[in-house]
């Protein structure tokens, strides 16, 4: 008989999954930038790229024949192919900081579901880690956030992203209560791809990379994000409440200006190193303790 892991251990395993998850998933920003292709090819390659390394995992938790996608995961598929649109939408109608702020809103819709649908409290603790994890952003984001009437359009669509993640988030959550994490993102990600081949078709004048720079942009695009973070992500879902696993994306942000520091030379001044920590900090305050955790049900 094989013993089942403490709930206090697969809890902070299921943690750790996420956080590593959404370093990975802020490192696209800046795959996105080294890559010599459009935003939506780029986002094309992202899932094409990672599709043979996912169908390995998906094989190794089913064996040589995969089940037939079900509701959530191909729900899960559209949701992330909207999500990977509208955030490019986003960075080109508006400035990258509103985009990114708007698009961190996630958390929130995430928090309403629960509350509404799964009937999940709001506690204490939970609300003030959201507020933290808001206000980390808007400091990481710094001045660059504005509002502009001209940049309404482009203000939208990071909204739009954000409840696309939500809902892609809560699809990836509901297929994990059928599936292995290897087969729901494997089955995801091949809806999204198709998805975003028609969008990158129609949008992009070239789709192949054409320096050896830009084709391991999206490679790595492909394998850190894609395969690394999403991924994780759905390693992490099936053991960590709804609420608690969107905060941890609030990390992404982090992710992204610690490496546009590292590799691109931007700049980080005292309010973006204080950002960073009231996220951490909020993250710390949200964290779940071992428990049951609410049954999801479909978006």
């Amino acid at each position: 008989m094989t013993s089942q892991p403490a709930p206090s251990l697969r809890l902070a395993a299921g943690i750790s999954a996420l956080v590593l998850g959404a370093l990975a998933m802020g490192a696209s920003v800046l795959f996105v930038r080294l890559a010599d292709v459009g935003p939506f090819a780029s986002a094309f390659w992202r899932t094409a790229l990672a599709l043979p390394f996912l169908l390995v995992w998906a094989r190794i938790e089913t064996g040589p024949r995969l089940p037939v996608p079900d509701r959530a995961s191909v729900l899960a598929g559209l949701f992330f192919a909207g999500d990977l649109i509208f955030w490019h939408l986003a960075i080109l109608g508006t400035t990258v900081a509103n985009a990114a702020v708007l698009a961190t809103t996630s958390p929130i819709w995430v928090a309403l579901y629960a509350f509404f649908m799964l009937r999940e409290p709001f506690t204490k603790p939970l609300v003030a880690g959201l507020l933290l994890c808001i206000a980390g952003t808007l400091a990481l984001i710094g001045q660059s956030w504005q509002f502009a009437p001209e940049k309404l359009a482009g203000d939208a669509a990071g909204l739009i992203t954000a409840m696309f993640f939500a809902s892609y988030f809560l699809s990836v959550r509901v297929a994990r209560r059928r599936f292995g994490a290897g087969l729901v993102t494997f089955l995801s990600t091949a809806i999204t791809s198709l998805a975003l081949l028609v969008v990158a078709l129609v949008m992009e004048p070239v789709l192949l990379p054409h320096t050896l720079q830009g084709a391991l942009a999206v490679l790595a695009l492909a394998v850190v994000s894609q395969v690394g973070g999403q991924g994780l992500m759905a390693v992490g879902l099936s053991v960590v409440p709804p609420v608690f696993g969107a905060l941890v994306f609030f990390l992404e942000v982090v992710s992204a200006a610690a490496l546009g520091w590292l590799v691109l030379g931007e700049h980080l001044g005292l309010l973006q190193y204080c950002g960073a920590a009231l996220i951490v900090l909020g993250l710390v305050m949200a964290r779940p303790r071992p428990g049951p955790v609410p049954e999801p049900g479909l978006p």
